[in-house]
């Protein structure tokens, strides 16, 4: 569907497995913001993240940093994504790119094809120190530290390295290593109040995250994963995200 469900913000089931009725679409700029690739139609979400990139790019620009790159959000029902995310799928997630050169204000053709410098060493033992600047953590803390986030994925070598710089902080916790995520985080939002339909993922692990955990993503079983059996096909959504996907 090209635009969204009917209806007040309605989020059912979880990041992973679930749709969004009443979404609504971020602006294509604001302002401390230029959202790329609208051709893809993901620019929707829950109200909740609507406010929240807004917010977060003015925190940004009141701390000095550079106008962001905000990428896929949701589709206008939520849902599975043809390619490219295994969440995203209720409305409550944002990509938001690691790029903190000044930015002019772009033509929206133009910003199909934003490509953006990995920070990471091509072994992921590090960061690129050629790319790495202390903007980067100060705009992934501030992420971390808003309340209404839930967890904010980036790629292991960029949690060694702010693990490196701020171990023990407690917003570190919110901070969780993945595959990929070496130019862009993946924030995603808790539950909003009232809905009584969603369901967050599990909570992050107590402390910090700044030990053995962090270091299994450097041995071989991580780095040279075995072939994968034949998946079993995907769970069921859940029901009432029928009438939301397909309905008028």
């Amino acid at each position: 569907m090209s635009g969204p469900a009917p209806g007040p913000a309605r989020v059912v089931g979880s990041p992973a497995l679930g749709c969004l009725a009443g979404a609504q679409p971020l602006p294509a700029d604001g302002p401390g913001w230029q959202a790329v690739r609208l051709s893809r139609n993901r620019n929707w979400g829950h109200p909740a993240l609507l406010a929240f990139v807004q917010d977060f790019a003015g925190a940004a620009r009141a701390r000095g940093l550079p106008e962001l790159w905000i990428g896929d959000m949701a589709q206008p029902r939520g849902g599975p994504m043809p390619y490219g995310h295994a969440s995203h799928q209720t409305g409550l997630d944002v990509d938001i790119w690691l790029d903190l050169s000044p930015k002019g204000r772009t033509p929206a053709a133009a910003r199909e094809d934003v490509r953006v410098a990995s920070l990471v060493l091509p072994d992921e033992t590090g960061v690129s120190r050629a790319q790495w600047r202390p903007g980067h953590a100060t705009l992934i803390r501030l992420a971390a530290e808003s309340p209404a986030v839930d967890r904010v994925l980036v790629n292991h070598a960029i949690k060694r390295e702010l693990c490196r710089a701020e171990a023990g902080a407690p917003w570190l916790r919110r901070v969780r290593p993945w595959r990929g995520h070496d130019s862009h985080m993946h924030v995603r939002l808790r539950c909003p109040a009232g809905q009584t339909e969603c369901r967050d993922a599990p909570p992050p692990p107590p402390a910090d995250g700044c030990d053995a955990s962090l270091d299994w993503w450097l041995t071989p079983e991580a780095r040279q994963p075995p072939p994968r059996p034949s998946a079993p096909p995907p769970p069921p959504l859940p029901a009432a995200c029928a009438a939301i996907l397909n309905g008028g």
